[in-house]
């Protein structure tokens, strides 16, 4: 069956957590029926390599050979070309294993031969057997930044730099997406959302993984307009994140940093809000602002993220090929 026989779902995502939904959402719908806009502003040029952290996130977890501990990189990883850079004094804040540096340099190396950022994304996930529709969010540069008062000066850091070479401090005064208002949204995603029967809002940070998405002009729009069923899950779990410095994040931007801020964040964009088991005494409040399901949202396992994935086809009324 071709996939224009099926329901059509697009889902939004950056980093771990959404990963970790997706890796279940394809058992339960058929992977063909699914487009994933990836956001890419936390990409980055690092040793004159392309690096896309969220997109090979996906597509590694997808694949089922990412790091199960970590949530990113490779599983059984190894490390000597890093350890190899330190001997010639080069930055090794930010880990790049063995394999993982062959995406890097294939996707450099298609990128300079002019293939687009789309085209290779596509390459790099048929590579690796994931059949969904891989497409970044644009390819034009967007760069998360996060300005964070170190000292009594503000720093003005790329978001990589901010997380893992700073270690996410507190301090943060604002971030913002460079470039994005000048950015191109790629035709195939708007044409995604525009012929979608569902749009799911993975559990990812709403200010530098959904946020930048939803700023990319024409892919916040077509979002708008679309009849398609919308539906997020709460990345904030008990007052906290999951995983990652969003709580910072969302507090820096003035969003209260509980699944009703994040249901306040998306009043008006998304119908329904699915929030964790741990915040049932919230349903009432985020049900002010959008229809709510209360359902075990911490999907580490992947029987956990299947269950999950179930309860969002119910919620957004997608057959599955179980029903």
């Amino acid at each position: 069956m071709s996939a224009g026989k099926y329901q059509q779902v697009v889902a939004l995502a950056g980093g771990v957590g959404a990963s970790r939904l997706l890796r279940g959402l394809v058992r339960v719908i058929p992977p063909e029926s699914l487009t994933v806009i990836v956001n890419t502003g936390d990409d980055m040029v690092l040793h004159g390599l392309h690096v896309s952290p969220d997109i090979d996130t996906v597509v590694y977890t997808m694949a089922g050979a990412a790091d199960p501990d970590r949530g990113w990189g490779l599983a059984e990883e190894t490390w000597n070309a890093l350890s190899a850079m330190e001997r010639y004094g080069m930055d090794t804040w930010f880990a790049l294993g063995d394999k993982d540096l062959a995406t890097h340099v294939f996707r450099t190396s298609r990128l300079a031969a002019g293939a687009g950022l789309a085209t290779v994304t596509a390459e790099i996930a048929r590579a690796w057997g994931v059949v969904p529709r891989i497409l970044p969010m644009t390819e034009d540069r967007v760069e998360n930044r996060v300005v964070v008062e170190e000292g009594g000066r503000e720093l003005d850091l790329h978001f990589q730099e901010y997380l893992v070479h700073h270690g996410s401090p507190d301090s943060v005064l604002r971030a913002y997406a460079a470039g994005v208002s000048s950015a191109q949204a790629l035709p195939e995603a708007v044409a995604a959302i525009e012929a979608a029967h569902a749009i799911v809002f993975c559990p990812s940070n709403p200010v530098v993984s959904i946020g930048p998405i939803l700023a990319v002009p024409g892919i916040g729009a077509a979002v708008s307009r679309s009849r398609a069923r919308k539906i997020a899950v709460s990345p904030i779990v008990g007052g906290a994140p999951v995983r990652g410095p969003a709580d910072r994040l969302m507090r820096s931007a003035g969003i209260d940093v509980s699944c009703v801020g994040i249901a306040r964040y998306y009043a008006g964009i998304v119908d329904t809000l699915v929030i964790d088991e741990r915040d049932r005494e919230q349903a009432e409040d985020v049900a002010t602002h959008c229809k709510c399901i209360v359902a075990n949202t911490l999907i580490s396992e992947l029987r956990a993220s299947e269950a999950l994935s179930r309860i969002l086809c119910e919620g957004v009324d997608i057959r599955t090929p179980q029903e």
